[in-house]
């Protein structure tokens, strides 16, 4: 079944409100309409707009059936008129050549964890990024002891493979990257088992608990987590939220000896994280300032919980750039070839 023009105009709106950092709730009423009419054919569709019957249909409001009524009339819906022409302006100023330079996203999220949208949805978005296609994105959903944002256990993570497989088989040559967003334990353990970190693509790995722990005890956390072989991205290191969910509060950055966490990032090949979440920006500039004096590499990631939410590397490259972050010290700038190379430097 062909996937009618309505469908694609609502998920096009949703994509545009991610972008632009709206409400949760106005996303999901586009995404939860198209997916409603992505059930039925054309024409169906079509009859039940000229009956006036779109709403009857669970997931469809009044402002997503004008939106379904305004295409099928061959018109440019308004409410996307209005998004696109706010869209035509850069979501950052500066960084566009990094942006330029990008293959890739090495942290993403889909409904598997705490994301809003499937993973082939994620992977099509990633590939037609009107700020830049991308070649690549690693799918690196939460690890168990996130029970909050339903992280994967062992079973779970082996079963997305499998999927992960199947999709890159029809999306290539476009890859989805295999991969994990893997919580640091207190030790600096990881909280996923080495054997199957070991056939992931790409590992991310970030403090989500006990942020205000002593700056000598998480120093050591960092530093025992980036030895391990199997990571290659220290995630938002400080963890810091410059504001909470629709703009609750926020939350103070951890404290660690950047020198110390940075060296062994350098001397173990692991990229510190430029997470480009708008509430995030993590690493705050005098970090990310030290880590390019030590002569780190680096990420530059998104985050994203959406497809829209792809778009925001802009924030990160912006920060590299205002930070002289060559662009050859970011390992996203490599093909796909390179990339696999350097995270499978120490297995």
């Amino acid at each position: 079944m062909s996937q009618p023009d309505p469908v694609n105009a609502l998920r096009r709106i949703a994509f545009l409100l991610e972008r632009a950092h709206e409400p949760t709730y106005r996303v999901r009423a586009f995404r939860g309409a198209a997916a409603a009419l992505e059930k039925l054919t054309t024409e169906e569709i079509g009859r039940r707009a000229q009956r006036g019957t779109l709403t009857e249909l669970r997931g469809v409001g009044k402002v997503t059936a004008a939106v379904v009524t305004e295409v099928l009339a061959g018109e440019e819906p308004s409410y996307l008129q209005k998004l696109a022409a706010e869209a035509k302006q850069p979501v950052a100023e500066g960084g566009a050549e990094i942006r330029a330079a990008l293959r890739g996203d090495l942290h993403t999220h889909s409904d598997w964890s705490d994301g809003g949208s499937p993973i082939e949805e994620m992977a099509l978005a990633a590939r037609e990024l009107d700020s830049g296609p991308h070649e690549y994105i690693a799918l690196t959903d939460h690890s168990p002891r996130l029970t909050v944002a339903r992280g994967l256990t062992a079973e779970r993570l082996r079963e997305q493979l499998r999927v992960v497989t199947d999709l890159n088989e029809r999306l290539a040559p476009f890859r989805i990257l295999t991969g994990i967003e893997c919580d640091i334990l207190d030790d600096g353990s990881l909280d996923q088992e080495p054997e199957l970190l070991a056939q992931l693509d790409v590992v991310v790995a970030s403090v989500h608990s006990k942020l205000a722990m002593p700056s000598d005890a998480m120093t050591k956390r960092m530093v025992n987590a980036v030895r391990n072989p199997h990571v290659d991205v220290l995630g938002h290191c400080t963890g810091r939220l410059l504001k909470g969910r629709e703009g609750g509060k926020g939350r103070p950055e951890s404290s660690f000896d950047e020198v110390v966490v940075f060296q062994a990032c350098k001397e173990n090949g692991v990229a510190v994280e430029i997470n480009s979440r708008p509430e995030r920006l993590d690493p705050p500039m005098r970090l990310l300032a030290a880590a390019v004096e030590i002569g780190c590499l680096f990420s530059i990631d998104t985050d994203a919980h959406a497809p829209g939410q792809l778009d925001w590397q802009a924030f990160g490259c912006a920060r590299a750039e205002e930070c002289d972050v060559r662009p050859d010290s970011i390992v996203n700038t490599r093909d796909l070839d390179g990339l696999l190379s350097w995270a499978k430097r120490g297995q």
